[in-house]
């Protein structure tokens, strides 16, 4: 009994404690659920942050507007897993101030790349670039193939610009390009964005996104080895063609100074081969980008390139053509090609012996048709010029100076002599006739010819000059040039042609040629005229029709014509001379044409303006070439027995001519015949 008492109260107690414990536990309940409070839903949120007036104390603005968050990438999240220190708290308002957002809590792997970027180097400071910085704040973030997204690609030059536009921070940074978002906006690639393509490059194809690299890093899709990788991922094939070429073969193994993609097409402001402005314009690509290189000393020196090549092609027709704007003449790519450029040793190459013909025939038909194509890059007066033309070149450098020189002297001598001993000129108007009127137009077509040949050949060969500029407006369309040059040279033709058609159809008109013809006397004459012009005799030689100077210019006018038709007809024609002449015959024929023409322009000027314009006696002009009269006073006193032919006092005979000691014989007659 006494046992079964004890323990009752025992069994009691522990009921009682176990209904007590349950009791005390359903108690607690309601106060632990009000310990750990309920993560506040983003209706929660919006019901303060949609306000659009929703601001700060400091007036910066807290507004989420539920539609564009919803639209966003965020859109689906809740706010608590971005804002993470909501999801302890129960009081709202919440505290002022919350912790920032740790993007890397989703997106871990960006952080580190941004840091080992050229954006991390910036990063603690005033223009440390962050998340919101490119992709805008957290809750309008776009996805982007949205066209509205900062990061689409439409959009990257104006995101990425927002920095590297501004001059400020360019300097700041010192970063060495200038303006380069506003170059790629100017770029095709930029144009085509633009527009609305999804295949044209923008900042980020070429830079990378997250990590972005300076150039140079190896790492980097800039890194000069790296530029043809990053092109070729959208410009396969040409990526694979220039892997091939002697360009790319260096760059492979290393050589710094190769070039790649962005060294001949530029690195922002890419422009189409088209525009004017662009590196590869037919019209630059010679200057601006291949000679850039191969015109370097240094280079051609490091590399064992070829040094005269450039300059050899500047000198040529291509290049002088080229120079004046011509965009359809050869140029370095014409040629060598463009991505596939190869050493002429390999039989690939465009330039190799066997595929010159081929080549050259893409502009030039049949070329090498008859004989092998010879030395492409000739160097005027170079080691590698034929033999004929450096003959040509060097006979042509003796004869110019003399001749000039010669003709100078005589000039000079003979206007301080006839000054100092005074110019005979009485009061008789009369004259007498000198050229008749076939004679006349002759002289009027070359009067014409000429001067346009000398000037639209040496625009040519000088294209910079300021002279030259008005001629080589239009050489982009037409070749204005060009055309008129041929032009003056069928007048010129034309005029030699009247000549000769002339003589033989009036027979007392060839008279002339008998006149014209040297003789022993027009040396003597020439010392003659000499002797008296520096005072060592009294008298000066006489002359008949012509005198020695302008028999000799007039042999010379003839010899020259025809060296510039003939040698103008072979670069003219330059298609049949390259189908059947060697290589060196159209060199020869360029060297002695400019150097003709450089000795008739200088002999004009110097021999024939004497003659006719600044010789004391026949100043301020010598009109016969337009009136085909001459002083008959003049010619009474230069020419005694041919001005007694003129008025009928003696017979119509060559000879006999006074001799230089003669005296003049008095004329009787009418002399103005």
């Amino acid at each position: 009994m006494s046992r079964d008492c004890t323990r009752r109260p025992g069994f009691v107690s522990a009921g009682t404690a176990a209904l007590l414990a349950l009791g005390l536990f359903l108690a607690a309940s309601p106060a632990r659920a009000a310990q750990t409070p309920k993560p506040p839903s983003n209706d929660d949120c919006l019901a303060c942050h949609s306000d659009p007036e929703a601001r700060r104390e400091s007036g910066s603005s807290i507004a989420v507007l539920p539609e564009p968050f919803g639209k966003s990438v965020h859109g689906p999240m809740s706010c608590v897993d971005c804002h993470v220190d909501l999801a302890a708290t129960a009081d709202f308002p919440h505290k002022a101030k919350l912790k920032k957002v740790d993007c890397a809590s989703c997106h871990e792997d960006i952080p580190k790349e941004l840091r080992q970027s050229v954006h991390g180097r910036v990063t603690a400071g005033p223009d440390g670039p962050d998340c919101v910085s490119c992709h805008g704040p957290a809750h309008k973030i776009l996805p982007r193939t949205d066209p509205a997204s900062m990061v689409a690609k439409a959009n990257l030059p104006a995101t990425c610009g927002s920095c590297h536009s501004n001059p400020e921070f360019l300097a700041r940074h010192k970063i060495p390009f200038a303006r380069p978002v506003d170059a790629y906006r100017l770029s095709v690639h930029g144009r085509a964005v633009a527009r609305g393509s999804q295949e044209a490059a923008s900042c980020s194809d070429c830079h990378g996104s997250h990590g972005v690299l300076p150039p140079q890093n190896a790492a980097s899709k800039t890194n000069h080895f790296k530029v043809p990788e990053t092109c070729g991922s959208c410009h396969k094939e040409v990526a694979k063609t220039y892997a091939d070429s002697v360009h790319g073969q260096a760059v492979a193994r290393g050589v710094m100074a190769s070039p790649v993609c962005t060294d001949c097409h530029g690195e922002h402001a890419l422009l189409a081969p088209s525009e004017p402005n662009s590196l590869v314009n037919p019209a630059r690509v010679s200057t601006a980008t291949c000679g850039r290189c191969h015109g370097d000393e240094r280079l051609a020196e490091r590399y064992n390139l070829p040094k005269e090549n450039v300059p050899a092609y500047q000198g040529s027709y291509h290049g002088l053509a080229q120079r004046s704007g011509r965009q359809t003449v050869a140029n370095c790519a014409s040629c060598h090609g463009v991505h596939n450029i190869l050493p002429s040793s390999d039989p690939r190459s465009t330039i190799n012996a066997a595929n010159l013909a081929k080549t050259c025939g893409v502009c030039h038909p049949g070329a090498g048709g008859r004989f092998t194509i010879g030395s492409i890059h000739v160097r005027a007066a170079g080691s590698n010029e034929h033999w004929v033309v450096r003959s040509i070149r060097l006979a042509y450098l003796v004869l110019i100076p003399l001749t000039l020189g010669l003709m100078i002297l005589h000039n000079l001598i003979d206007f301080f002599g006839k000054l100092f001993r005074g110019t005979r000129r009485g009061g008789d108007r009369s004259e007498v006739l000198r050229m008749n009127l076939h004679f006349r137009i002759a002289h009027a077509l070359v009067i014409v010819s000429f001067p346009l040949l000398v000037i639209t050949g040496f625009a040519l060969k000088y294209p910079e000059a300021w002279w030259a500029a008005p001629l080589l407006w239009f050489e982009n369309g037409v070749s204005f040039r060009g055309v008129l040059h041929r032009i003056s040279a069928v007048l010129l033709i034309l005029s030699f042609a009247y000549h000769v058609v002339h003589l033989i159809l009036v027979p007392k008109d060839r008279v002339i040629l008998r006149q014209l013809w040297p003789r022993l006397k027009d040396a003597t004459d020439l010392i003659g005229v000499l002797r008296y012009n520096l005072g060592r005799v009294a008298r000066r030689p006489s002359f008949s029709m012509f005198n020695y100077a302008e028999k000799a210019e007039y042999w010379a006018f003839m010899w020259g014509t025809g060296v510039m038709v003939v040698s103008g007809f072979i670069l003219w024609f330059n298609n049949f001379s390259l189908s059947h002449f060697p290589t060196w015959i159209s060199d020869a024929a360029t060297a002695i044409h400019f150097y003709e023409a450089i000795l008739a322009t200088f002999s004009i000027l110097v021999w024939h303006f004497y003659m006719v314009i600044f010789d004391p006696e026949v100043y301020p002009m010598d009109m016969a070439w337009l009136t085909g009269k001459a002083s008959a006073e003049h010619v009474r006193h230069t020419r005694p027995s041919y001005y007694a032919r003129l008025i009928g006092q003696a017979p119509d005979v060559p000879e006999p001519l006074p001799a230089v000691d003669e005296p003049e014989p008095e004329p009787r007659g009418d002399p103005k015949g």
